[in-house]
Order: structure tokens, then C-alpha cells, then sequence
């Protein structure tokens, strides 16, 4: 015959909260110890020094360039010739070799009026050329969906 003790048998079980609070105590230690072994390096770079000479007044640095509907250009909202235009570009580049030039075209100006424009500019040397772009809907052009609004409140 099988007798049973009259103290309970414990089964041993795994508590779970001691061993996520040692993960944690792990995973701080190795992130403290791997940030104090890492060398922070940079690339050298020179700074521009506050006592710089003032800019020349006189000496324009940015032009703006528009292409309109017909292949009109405007040079600053200042309109030019088409023959005149790498004249222009050539006198600008002569008074500042790092001139910016800011080049935008209407909606309904054409692509070969704009790129035509481009290879004049490339022509007299300047190197540093932006574009203006805007989406059809931002310029109102005619037989564009304006944006989305935002969706009403609810109720």
C-alpha cells in the first residue's frame, strides 16, 4: 500500500519577473560599456571666420530667369531679347564667376524655349543653375483640380 505525506509535494516552476528584470540589467550594462568604447570621428571641416569682408554692393551674386508663354525671358522680372540674352549671361559671369542663376517657366511656355535657355547659360560658364518648379494645380493654371481640403471635423 502507497502512503501520501502529509506535507504537500512543490513542483519547482520559472518565475518569469526575475529573469526580464536581468535582461534589462544586461541589456543597460552592454549598451553603457559599447557607447564609453566609442571614438567619435568626424571629417575636418573649415569653418568660415566671423570677421569676414563685406560683400560687394555692387557685385550681384543671384539672377532670376523666367521663360513665359511665346519664348519671352525676363531677367529679374526685366524683360530681354532673345539676342541679347547670351550677351547677358556672358556679362554676368564676367562681373562673378559664382553666380546663381534661378531658372523657372511658365505653364505654357515650351520645353524647347526652356532647354534652349539652359544650353545659353551652360554656354557662358555658370555652373550654378536651380529650378523653379511648381505643381499645375499651385500656379491656378486652367483645366487643373485644385488640391484636396482637409476633410471636415466630425460631428
Amino acid at each position: 500500500m502507497k502512503m501520501r505525506s502529509p506535507i504537500p509535494h512543490k513542483h519547482a516552476r520559472i518565475e518569469i519577473i526575475p529573469l526580464i528584470d536581468i535582461m534589462f540589467f544586461l541589456l543597460a550594462s552592454f549598451m553603457m560599456v559599447s557607447l564609453s568604447q566609442t571614438h567619435m570621428k568626424g571629417i575636418r571641416v573649415n569653418l568660415p571666420s566671423a570677421t569676414s569682408p563685406p560683400a560687394d554692393p555692387t557685385k550681384k551674386d543671384f539672377v532670376a530667369i523666367r521663360v513665359t508663354e511665346g519664348g519671352l525671358i525676363y531677367f529679374d522680372n526685366e524683360p530681354v531679347l532673345n539676342d541679347d540674352v547670351l550677351p547677358r549671361l556672358y556679362r554676368l559671369h564676367e562681373q562673378n564667376k559664382d553666380i546663381k542663376v534661378s531658372l523657372s517657366a511658365e505653364p505654357l511656355a515650351t520645353h524647347g524655349d526652356v532647354i534652349g535657355l539652359l544650353d545659353n547659360i551652360r554656354l557662358a560658364k555658370i555652373e550654378k543653375i536651380g529650378y523653379q518648379i511648381k505643381t499645375a494645380a499651385a500656379t491656378g493654371a486652367p483645366g487643373t483640380v485644385p488640391p484636396p481640403s482637409a476633410p471636415p471635423p466630425p460631428p
